[in-house]
């Protein structure tokens, strides 16, 4: 493993709040590194302890399994020392402000702090008043960059490259941090992407992010190497946006025999969790193109390899 004084530093910046800040050449940096977590085993991992003595603060104001398990998963691998903050009993509960309660995680001099957090925007506000790192878990309908780089790993494993695939998100674009950073990292990296959905579930503007836009699932699909699939965020609509679950199950679940108008072997993708039966068949969900159960895995990679970067930049910037 390279020591800590000479690894290269990924990032320019010193958090990561969107993938909008990243360019192309940064993306593939993460990507490489990421790569070499999900090969290198929990064993030389370990061993690296690049992370060795640093604190990390996970904050999440919004249930998470994925996530939050494998962040805390990746800063243990790497050495740190990692603390759940548990919002639902602290101050939060008892009307602390998000400003103080950032204000008393900065006292204790973190090195590192994840925020998942309900409203867009607040994690760049939480950067904006601490002295470590950040990083965004997800934050309202805004970005959740981690999800998007995992995936486009995911994607990168089986296919070798990101350019000249077709990858077709489909669901509730609407509503989905989940799509927005992927439209920005797979339109940078060359990726023809389509966004399927009902126009009750499409942003306004969509065709403007450089994406071709379908409402017909079966046409969205034709062709295409990646189908990605949405959860139905029933939590964030404040109105009827599908006449029943049954309904959009019909015209937009994947199905096998949607599926079948994907190019052969496509494959299958959802951030989780599933609602099955609403957005997709279980077993498409269960089946030998499906790589749900992969892009968890990568998840604990990539999260690595940010945390890995953001020490680099860190360091790099202390010494210059």
């Amino acid at each position: 493993m390279t020591s800590t004084a000479t690894r290269p530093t990924l990032f320019k910046a010193q958090h990561l709040l969107a993938i909008s800040d990243l360019s192309p050449l940064d993306i593939t940096a993460v990507l490489d590194l990421a790569q070499h977590y999900a090969e290198s085993g929990k064993g030389l991992a370990k061993d690296g302890r690049v992370l060795a003595g640093q604190t990390q603060v996970n904050l999440f104001f919004e249930n998470s399994t994925r996530t939050q398990s494998s962040f805390e998963i990746a800063g243990k691998r790497l050495g740190a020392d990692v603390m759940n903050m548990a919002v639902a009993t602290s101050s939060v509960s008892k009307g602390e402000t998000l400003l103080d309660t950032a204000m008393t995680i900065n006292a204790m001099h973190p090195d590192f702090l994840v925020v998942r957090h309900q409203s867009s925007g607040a994690v760049e506000l939480l950067s904006q008043k601490v002295s470590c790192a950040v990083i965004n878990a997800g934050d309202g309908q805004h970005e959740h960059p981690t999800q998007a780089l995992l995936d486009a790993l995911t994607i990168r494993r089986h296919y070798g490259r990101l350019e000249g695939l077709t990858v077709a998100i489909c669901g509730d674009i609407l509503h989905s941090r989940v799509a927005r950073s992927n439209i920005h990292l797979l339109t940078k990296m060359g990726v023809r992407v389509r966004c399927v959905a009902p126009s009750t579930l499409l942003p306004s503007g969509i065709a403007n992010f450089g994406v071709e836009v379908f409402r017909d699932m079966e046409k969205g699909l034709a062709g295409a190497e990646v189908v990605m699939m949405l959860r139905l965020q029933v939590e964030r609509m404040s109105g009827a946006f599908v006449p029943s679950l049954r309904e959009y199950y019909q015209f937009y679940g994947l199905t096998e025999a949607k599926l079948a108008c994907a190019k052969p072997g496509a494959l299958v993708m959802h951030p989780g969790p599933m609602n099955r039966g609403v957005e997709i068949d279980s077993g498409v969900a269960d089946g030998v193109q499906s790589v749900i159960r992969e892009q968890v895995e990568m998840g604990v990679a990539v999260r690595m390899a940010i945390l890995d970067g953001l020490d680099r930049t860190r360091r790099a910037g202390s010494t210059s």
